[in-house]
């Protein structure tokens, strides 16, 4: 157990973040999965640039890596293209 009353503050905040984190990535994922799955050119068109921005937020937090995002967008952008 923390003896600081830092410490014991840094526990409560680091737990604050990490559900945060948490929330935000399952959110993305979930996006990520409906673009996927979306058939329509119109629709992907429409929902792709949110779900980008999200992935670059996940990317400039150090949620994800950033190298991961830039994969991650570039087979999104290349599906949509191709549908």
């Amino acid at each position: 157990m923390a003896n600081h009353k830092s410490a014991l503050k840094r526990i409560r905040r680091n737990e604050a973040v990490r559900l945060r984190n948490r929330y935000q990535h399952k959110t993305t994922r979930n996006a990520i999965k409906k673009l996927r799955n979306e058939t329509d050119k119109k629709k992907a068109e429409a929902l792709l640039p949110s779900v980008v921005s999200m992935i670059d937020k996940l990317a400039k937090r150090n949620i994800i890596h950033g190298n991961k995002a830039s994969n991650l967008k570039g087979k999104l952008m290349r599906q949509v293209a191709g549908l």
